[in-house]
This record gives structure tokens, sequence and C-alpha cells, in this order.
């Protein structure tokens, strides 16, 4: 028997497979197939044999789910992008929709009752933890309201986990209104504590945006009427 022949017959019996083999003796997987295609392994081999198919079968299995996870988050990726990009830049008319659409959603709009009557004074009032929520409402207001600045206030909510100071600043780079227009804050109970949601399901609190003006309240009360109609 030729000596890589021998070599190749102990491997086998051994347990080895035929990449195996051909990786340690350079012998070509077919030529070991045609030597040992008909040979009666122990059934210790065998099992060592099908220890190897199967650990190889699940390691290509988890690299198949990482290339298709990847290539999910990559279609994901380039769907998000083609459609951001397909909006455009927002023209008035868009961002006057936008922002009485969110305040139909979102805003105050309970007219205020004292003693059984309805005051005659409204404030303008949303109340958002989504940083770019409250951002394009901002834009709604100045642009589309032209509300003046010194006319707008804000104020936080936060929970006891949070740092006020952070918070204040983080807001008040996303409102774009002096430190001095921000209201007392208010500490809330956190619902997490209650166990009814994650810890972090509101990472910037929440923040209200009041702009003091019976007039606009009542205009863009009309002009949700308008949008319902």
């Amino acid at each position: 028997m030729r000596a890589d022949k021998f070599k190749a017959y102990r491997l086998r019996m051994q347990g080895r497979s035929y990449n195996e083999i051909s990786r340690l003796l350079k012998v070509p997987k077919s030529t070991l197939s045609g030597w040992f295609s008909e040979l009666e392994l122990p059934e210790e081999a065998k099992q060592r044999i099908a220890k190897r198919v199967f650990e190889g079968s699940v390691k290509a299995l988890a690299v198949l789910n990482k290339i298709q996870t990847q290539n999910a988050e990559n279609r994901a990726f380039d769907t998000k992008t083609s459609a951001e990009k397909s909006v455009g830049a927002l023209s008035k008319r868009d961002l006057f929709m936008i922002g009485v659409s969110l305040y139909w959603a979102e805003g105050y709009k309970r007219p205020v009752v004292r003693n059984g009557r309805v005051r005659t004074y409204h404030s303008v009032r949303i109340t958002n933890s989504d940083p770019n929520v409250i951002k394009l409402y901002m834009r709604f207001l100045r642009e589309i309201c032209e509300v003046d600045d010194k006319k707008i206030t804000a104020s936080l909510r936060f929970f006891e986990h949070q740092n006020e100071a952070e918070l204040l600043n983080f807001w008040q780079k996303i409102v774009r209104i002096p430190h001095s227009g921000f209201r007392k804050s208010s500490q809330l109970v956190s619902i997490s504590s209650q166990r009814k949601r994650p810890f972090n399901i509101l990472p910037y609190g929440t923040l209200q945006v009041t702009v003091n003006d019976t007039v606009l309240y009542h205009k863009i009360i009309g002009w949700i009427n308008g949008i319902s109609q």
C-alpha cells in the first residue's frame, strides 16, 4: 500500500473527514473517496465524523444568519436613506400642515374652565419627549405663526434618576431660547418604578413649550377645524 494511502487510511479509521485528510496529506478528496468509499468505519469514527458534520452545519448556519442579518440591516439603511432623500426641503405649506397636525395630536386644546365658566384666556401649549418633534414644532411657531422668542417659555419634566442640569442644556439647544425662558422644572415619579415600562423609556424627560397668546390659540384651533372638515 502506498505510504500516503496508508496514512490516509489510518486517519480515516480515526474518524477524520475527507477535508481534514486532504488538508493534512495534500491528497485530492476525489482520490480519497475512491480509496475509501466502501470502507467500513468503526462506530467511534462514525460518531466523530457525524459530530464534525453537525458542528460544521451549525457554524455554517451561524455564518449564514449573520450574513442575512447584515443584509437586512443594509437593506433597511438603504430604504431609510432613500426615503429621507425623497422628502426634500419642506415648503411653507408643508410646515404649516405638519405644525397644525402636531398640535392637533399633542397640543393643549381644552378651553380653560373656572367655576363652571369658560375663561377667555388660553395659552398655546404642547408637551413631548421627542427632540425632533419639538424642533419641528419650534419651526412652526417661528416661521408660520411668527412668534417672537421672547413669548416662548419651556418647562422640563424629568425623573428622579435623571440629571436636571444636563437635560436643561440639552433642551436649550433644541428650542434655542435663552435659559431665562425656562420655567421651574418638575420631577415626576418614574413609571419604571411601577414596573410598567423600561427604565430608559424617556431618556430626555419631556418638555412643555408654551406661548401665552389667546389669539394664536384660537387661530390654531380654527386651522385644526379647517383640516378636519
